[in-house]
């Protein structure tokens, strides 16, 4: 077995395997699941997951391979594409339905350009390809045959849509297509998108295809910071909405062809709740794949995520090794048994619980705790042939440095909605908890309350999230911040947001009145403050009426 400085745990961010050097890498260790058959299936056209369940890495995997003879495409999108968005909304006044309209008109052609390149050779020759061969000549002559294939430059196209339509014209009508002749102005943008959209649909609805195409796109999961929230969401609304009506309206013409064509977006649980799609309930249980890494501890060893975690170590080793022998050799220690319902006051749990009980149940919470702990172990100069122990989960320093992770995933999941200066309040809430990491929700209400007054005494704009105490207690149990523990018959039971959702509850609710935790993998970096005796709590009420009277 490889030692451990010798051992690879990849790349956070999955982007970094679509480069040559890093495929192979991901091609050993990645682990396959059923839900990489499902996105191949023709009616999957949304991945849903929570930020780190490996929604970049499925489709990275997919575009890096030929699987299940699907050639698949991953396009992300960048922060310039959306002030690209936004300088078309100011100057062409777009509503809603032109958002829709010049997302299809991108994706047509990123589908373009890829057919162009992956169909058999001979392809274009098909009398019944005349209709795309006029659309790759007129995008061929507008871009100098130098299209790159990414949404940026797709904006181009759209944006200067008078000529897009000027070309197209001029070789449907080269091609036989048409015999009038048309006449586009600057001043009427949606009239000349729509003739482009119309002449790609009428294209792809005449193809006879060899191979499946899949066009990922990803990267709306994080909104530019310049962005505004309002500006950002129709955009994304209008992306959302054009998947649906291409896969839906426009792929499904395409006759008598073996292969087919679809596009799949990729999007957190709360960012698809934000959409508006119609009939939401409907689109996730039959048009999406829900990314879901769930398990209960004891069950843990049969769960997909255990044999996540063992397939990478295992994969690695020459020859490979089964996942659960690859594990059991690394972590071969046990840890205490937390649960209210042990049988006996020693009773111990298997290691990777430990590494269940301080993650959200995601890949990259996995894949942060092996490196922390291999860049611990480094930093540290241990024996290099021993294995991790018990002691090493446990250490100050590999506790510090995770926490610090998992706060950093809360911040970009606030960044989505809101400022900085809100993630700081946000943070300073704690410190009115009173250095409790488990309270009664009289105990948070107080802190709510205290909380608001210092805001409202020293005149701070409240942000959305505290506008009421039952809303903010909802928001820290969607962030999985907290997770609220449930008295039923024979003991306790936890209830942690992202092991409540599944497919028919994708926005599970918070009850009040109960007993709540800060979730373990937070503690270490969030200030919950210290406990304060009788006589400081009433002085620091004191103070803040004072503080109060003389700002009126």
């Amino acid at each position: 077995m490889l030692e451990i400085k010798d051992l690879i745990f990849g790349f956070n961010d999955a982007e970094n395997y679509k480069r040559r050097e890093n495929r192979n890498f991901l091609n050993k260790v990645f682990f396959r699941t059923e839900e990489l058959d499902k996105l191949c299936e023709r009616n999957t056209f949304f991945l849903i997951g929570e930020k780190g369940t490996g929604k970049t890495a499925y489709a990275v995997y997919l575009s890096n391979n030929d699987y299940k003879d699907t050639l698949s495409t991953l396009n992300y999108i960048r922060e310039t594409d959306y002030q690209k968005f936004v300088q078309m909304k100011n100057k062409e006044h777009l509503t809603l339905s032109d958002y829709v309209d010049i997302w299809k008109v991108i994706i047509y052609l990123l589908f373009s350009k890829k057919i162009a390149e992956n169909e058999p050779v001979g392809f274009l020759d098909y009398p019944r390809s005349i209709k795309f061969r006029n659309i790759k000549s007129a995008v061929d002559e507008y871009y100098a045959r130098a299209f790159s294939p990414e949404i940026v430059n797709a904006i181009k196209f759209v944006e200067r849509s008078k000529i897009a339509a000027e070309l197209i014209s001029k070789h449907a009508k080269a091609g036989g297509e048409e015999n009038d002749e048309i006449t586009f102005s600057e001043s009427l943008f949606q009239i000349n998108l729509m003739y482009v959209q119309q002449k790609f649909e009428e294209a792809f609805a005449s193809l006879k295809l060899k191979k499946n195409h899949l066009l990922f796109i990803d990267g709306i999961d994080i909104r530019p910071s310049h962005i505004e929230y309002n500006d950002y969401l129709d955009c994304v609304k209008g992306l959302a909405n054009a998947v649906w009506s291409i896969n839906n309206d426009v792929f499904p013409k395409i006759k008598d062809s073996q292969g087919r064509l679809k596009v799949v977006l990729l999007v957190r649980p709360d960012i698809f709740d934000s959409i508006g799609l119609q009939n939401r309930n409907n689109k996730i249980r039959d048009n999406s794949v829900l990314l879901n890494w769930n398990t209960t501890y004891n069950n843990h060893r049969n769960s997909k995520i255990f044999e996540m975690a063992g397939k990478l170590l295992g994969a690695q080793q020459n020859p490979e090794v089964d996942y659960d022998k690859a594990w059991d050799y690394y972590f071969p220690y046990t840890i205490d048994n937390k649960s209210a319902y042990k049988t006996t006051v020693n009773e111990q749990d298997p290691s990777f619980i430990g590494f269940l009980r301080y993650s959200f149940y995601r890949p990259r919470d996995i894949v942060t705790m092996l490196s922390i702990l291999q860049e611990n172990f480094k930093e540290q100069k241990q024996d290099p042939k021993r294995v991790f122990t018990e002691a090493d989960f446990f250490h100050v320093e590999f506790v510090r440095k995770y926490s610090e992770y998992l706060l950093g995933e809360v911040k970009d999941q606030l960044s989505f909605y809101y400022t900085n200066n809100d993630y700081e309040l946000f943070l300073k809430f704690f410190e009115y908890l009173k250095g409790k990491s488990q309270f009664s929700y009289d105990e948070y209400i107080s802190a709510y309350k205290n909380f608001v007054n210092y805001l409202d005494t020293n005149s701070i704009e409240r942000p959305k999230f505290f506008e009421a105490q039952d809303v903010f207690l909802q928001f820290l149990y969607e962030l999985n911040v907290i997770f609220y523990i449930e008295k039923v018959v024979g003991g306790n039971f936890i209830r942690l947001c992202l092991r409540e959702r599944n497919l028919t509850n994708i926005s599970p609710k918070v009850k009040t009145h109960q007993t709540y935790q800060i979730y373990y993998g937070l503690i270490e970096a969030l200030n919950v403050g210290k406990k304060y005796t009788a006589f400081e709590v009433a002085f620091r009420e004191a103070f803040n009426r004072k503080q109060k009277i003389e700002n009126q």
